[in-house]
């Protein structure tokens, strides 16, 4: 008889714990800090050489103080979540996602009629584009927390065409991650890293971009199989049980009774917004749309402006529910914008769908105390994400607050000395593996790491750009499986995949990719790569 496998809180709580017992394990010691500008931004970064031991401070009853301080540093992605949780179940309220998915699956069944995409699979090409756009965004601008908005509406789709809600994370979150982890272009990773080892901005680009081509290849491929196998027996889901809760939803919503209709009061909402964005169009007439090295000035917002009123005058005539759906692709759309032209964050794009909630439940006739009454429900309903990524937050206040990080850090780089560039460029990249795991932050892990690796790499003759490799990949691929990750967590927590089920599904993946970065670093040693 087996025993019943723990809840995703007791899991981190338990790592938690193990931490604080590191502290009394492992020496204190600490890195002196400087700060440097790097691509016009100052970052903190450690000085070489500076490192030494220093008194430990053991933790014990401070990992229930820990809570709070891991609250307090991820409070804005709990915001975050809670935000799109409540701007969501208006929008949900309305059935408009729901009348959208089943749009789109009667679309999906017609081009099955084309004998060519039918020997291809349609649904084969939908999750590949799907993922192609979402890896795109995390290796040009580094998607990441913003894939939290679209697990809502893509697992309750994946669920729609038979598969699981691990197909629904794969698709957007794990595709972020792999071109997270194969980015070039991202200025939080790879800006950063190369700023610090001195390198010219975005240079290796060649390489990059075939890496980033072999990774997707590689996770597509993966995914793809995976779907085939789940959507012929979905028991064989490490979801499956809990995956319940969205069929349920799923088939409450079908069988609703939907009335198309327009209410008066959509058309002056639909006014409101369209004057709003005319005088933002105004205001901001070109913006600057940066992606790597290049700057792109063009009338993002006068040209979305123009798109939003024609689409919004098309749908109102429809029905109020494919006005809302108008709304949630502009929403998509000015994300987009804002990101890559204004450097939006997290607060930014919560406002955003904050707005779209209000005005899809406004226009769909809702008084006042119906949107507050929905916009609650929907924080209630996804306030166990919030929390798990609070209580997630606790596992790094434990380390730091024990002053063990660094000692890490100066440990695992001394391993490298006495090796050869093969063996160097392969323990930096089992080093930054590790790391990222207590550090998941890619900026502060350039930060912290560079300053060490770069100037090491120099003396075994090591190509810094190739140092910087070990750093993408090592920075990147972990992200879909450390716990201390606030977005994964919070991925999890909104697609309701109990930790140690993801484990289950991500671990053979995890060892793959983990292989296939390393075997991508060995040509940066072996071969003459322009840009290195």
């Amino acid at each position: 008889m087996f025993k019943k496998i723990p809840h995703t809180y007791v899991i981190v709580f338990s790592i938690i714990i193990l931490s604080a017992i590191l502290t009394w394990i492992i020496p204190g010691g600490e890195y002196s800090r400087q700060k440097i500008t790097v691509n016009g931004v100052e970052r903190t970064v450690i000085e070489k050489g500076s490192f030494k031991y220093i008194e430990n401070d053991p933790q014990s009853w401070q990992i229930f103080e820990s809570f709070f301080q891991g609250f307090v540093n991820q409070s804005g992605i709990i915001i975050f979540i809670l935000m799109i949780g409540g701007a969501f179940w208006i929008v949900n309220s309305t059935k408009a996602i729901d009348i959208g998915i089943l749009s789109f699956l009667k679309y999906t069944k017609k081009l099955e009629k084309n004998k060519i995409l039918k020997k291809l699979g349609v649904n084969n090409i939908i999750l590949t584009l799907i993922m192609l756009v979402f890896s795109v965004f995390g290796a040009v601008f580094g998607m990441s927390e913003e894939t939290i908005a679209f697990i809502i509406i893509l697992v309750p789709l994946s669920i729609s065409m038979g598969y699981d809600s691990i197909v629904g994370v794969g698709v957007s979150f794990v595709a972020a991650g792999l071109g997270f982890a194969g980015a070039v272009l991202n200025p939080f990773t790879i800006g950063i890293a190369q700023g610090i080892a001195d390198l010219p901005l975005f240079s290796g680009f060649a390489y990059r971009l075939f890496c980033w081509v072999v990774i997707n290849i590689v996770g597509i491929v993966w995914m793809l199989r995976y779907a085939a196998n789940i959507k012929k027996n979905p028991e064989k889901s490490p979801a499956y049980k809990t995956d319940e809760y969205w069929r349920k939803r799923n088939e409450s919503d079908k069988n609703m009774e939907i009335s198309y209709h327009t209410p008066t009061i959509a058309w002056y909402v639909f006014i409101l917004i369209a004057v709003g964005l005319t005088i933002f169009s105004w205001i901001y007439p070109m913006s600057t749309i940066k992606i790597g090295n290049s700057v792109n000035v063009i009338p993002a917002i006068p040209v979305s402006t123009a798109l939003f009123v024609i689409l919004g005058f098309i749908s109102l005539r429809k029905s109020i529910h494919f006005f809302v759906l108008n709304l949630l692709l502009f929403t998509i759309i000015f994300l987009i914008v804002g990101v890559m032209g204004y450097g939006w964050y997290i607060e930014e794009i919560a406002s955003l769908f904050l707005a779209m909630g209000l005005f899809s439940g406004v226009a769909y006739n809702y008084h006042a105390n119906d949107v507050t009454k929905q916009f609650l429900e929907g924080s209630k309903d996804i306030l166990s994400a919030a929390l798990i990524v609070g209580l997630a937050g606790g596992i790094l206040v434990v380390l730091e607050d024990g002053k063990i990080i660094d000692t890490i850090l100066h440990n695992v780089s001394s391993s490298m000395e006495g090796m050869g560039k093969l063996g160097t460029v392969s323990v930096m990249y089992g080093i930054q593996n590790i790391i990222n795991v207590i550090i998941p932050s890619g900026s502060a892990k350039a930060a912290l790491t560079m300053p060490v690796m770069a100037p090491f790499s120099d003396l075994v003759n090591l190509s810094r750009q190739a140092t910087v490799m070990a750093f993408q990949f090592g920075d990147g691929f972990t992200n879909m499986i450390t716990p201390t990750s606030g977005v994964l967590i919070g991925v999890l927590g909104v697609a309701r995949i109990p930790y140690d089920s993801w484990v289950k599904w991500i671990a053979p993946f995890m060892l793959v990719l983990l292989i296939l970065g390393w075997l991508l670093l060995i040509p940066t040693v072996t071969m003459e790569l322009s840009g290195f």
